[in-house]
């Protein structure tokens, strides 16, 4: 059995620094049991992505203290265990893999979330060549059978420069590129969600890819390589 979800939701109902303060060992010891499964999951998908094996897991878990500078909520602390796999790191504007364990919104996912305006329009570019290379990935059964979509938050209309009748129009209008999966409670307790957001991030894969492939083209006197 895991311990994250009864510590996580006893955070929840007490999310102030007394009650951590007091509940130190407690804290210590649950993080430590799940960077030890990131290290066994970090392990596996080094055959996935190898540049992952330059990574230790702490680099890949977030922290648990929350940014309150500019948000409304003052809660100090997460109330989830996070932890991204990407080969450019925690901050690259790269795709990604990603592992959320929370009571009843477990989940795992992948892609871009919100690039910056030079990624977004290089993936764009990319969509206006090869769409159907991504229109393929998210209609092949073994990604269908996990991700029913590719989802993000829409522009209403055609980004500029591209025409509405533009046969990947809705591609061209996300400024998002992610997909997502459920883990339930069960499975976060049972320990099977590292097996399950394992085979969920060889899924993810040639999605990851097309996206990967979008930003990282470089240009030489030639054009783009």
């Amino acid at each position: 059995m895991r311990p994250y979800l009864e510590f996580l939701s006893a955070l929840a109902k007490n999310n102030h620094k007394d009650w951590m303060d007091a509940n130190k060992k407690w804290y210590t010891d649950t993080r430590n049991r799940f960077l030890e499964d990131v290290e066994v999951l970090l392990k596996e998908m080094t055959e996935i992505e190898p540049e992952l094996s330059a990574f230790k897991p702490k680099d890949c878990v977030f922290r648990q203290n929350r940014d309150i500078r500019f948000s409304a909520n003052k809660d100090p602390y997460k109330t989830n265990f996070g932890a991204y796999f990407a080969p450019g790191g925690k901050k690259s504007p790269g795709p990604g893999y990603y592992l959320q364990v929370q009571p009843g919104n477990s989940f795992l996912a992948g892609g871009i979330w919100m690039p910056e305006a030079d990624t977004l329009k290089k993936i764009r570019k990319e969509i206006d060549y090869s769409g159907a290379d991504l229109q393929r990935i998210e209609n092949d059964p073994d990604f269908k059978k996990l991700f029913k979509a590719i989802e993000g938050e829409k522009l209403k209309t055609s980004p500029r420069d591209y025409e509405a009748n533009h046969p990947h129009i809705e591609y061209l209008k996300l400024k998002s590129f992610t997909v997502s999966h459920p883990i339930s409670d069960k499975v976060v307790e049972s320990g099977a969600f590292l097996t399950f957001a394992l085979d969920g991030f060889r899924r993810m894969k040639p999605f990851n890819d097309f996206l990967r492939q979008a930003i990282e083209e470089v240009e030489d006197g030639s054009g783009i390589l």
